[in-house]
């Protein structure tokens, strides 16, 4: 199956929500409309998600051995710094190699293999890799801000890369920096991994005593 439509690694299952017109600007390459979309969504769930929380409810856990809401988005903050490092660093490679393409891209089966599996709702649970299992009993108040600034990084490299050609441009993993996937297929995997913490730290807030 491949990408043939605006939505590039998403297909036809990109979200209704990242399709409406952007108020502000308007990218060239409308797959990166929709990832600038992704990404504004998830820092007002972040925020609805925390409104009105105590340090206590924040900090909650449902049972021993669950994250609670700080784990979930401490974890995010986390990785997603190592991500957005990687890559602004490919973009300003690619940027003065001259790596450019209008698509629409068509990427390789494994990368949309995985971001089907990293996509809430949860069919196979990941532990998360050790540097990057976060701390318990942080405050909402340190770990929010530094979450949302880390979103709007990712904001300020989907612009960037507006004319880069999202299949040939590579980012490492920032679990293996060996393992590198598609510009596209990085941006469309960090939004989905954000949307399946997101949601783990929703059902937390639902569960709160």
């Amino acid at each position: 199956m491949g990408s043939g439509s605006a939505s590039g690694i998403r297909g036809c299952c990109g979200r209704a929500s990242a399709r409406r017109k952007s108020r502000t600007i308007v990218l060239v390459q409308p797959e990166l409309e929709i990832y600038k979309h992704e990404f504004e969504q998830i820092i007002g769930d972040a925020q609805e998600l925390t409104s009105g929380l105590t340090e206590a409810q924040f900090n909650w856990r449902p049972r021993a051995g669950e994250w609670s809401i700080e784990e979930c988005l401490a974890h995010l903050t986390m990785i997603d710094q190592a991500q957005a490092d990687l890559l602004e660093q490919s973009i300003e490679r690619a940027r003065a190699d001259g790596v450019t393409g209008a698509g629409p891209f068509e990427y390789p089966a494994w990368e949309r293999y995985l971001l089907r599996e990293i996509e809430p709702p949860v069919r196979n649970p990941i532990p998360a890799p050790k540097r990057f299992v976060p701390v318990h009993g942080q405050p909402v108040t340190g770990i929010l801000p530094t979450f949302l600034h880390v979103e709007r990084r990712f904001l300020a490299q989907i612009e960037r890369a507006d004319g880069l050609d999202l299949r040939r441009v590579k980012v490492a993993s920032p679990m293996a920096r060996l393992v590198k996937f598609s510009l596209g297929g990085t941006l469309a995997m960090a939004a989905a991994h954000d949307r399946r913490h997101l949601t783990q730290a929703r059902k937390v807030r639902e569960r709160l005593p």
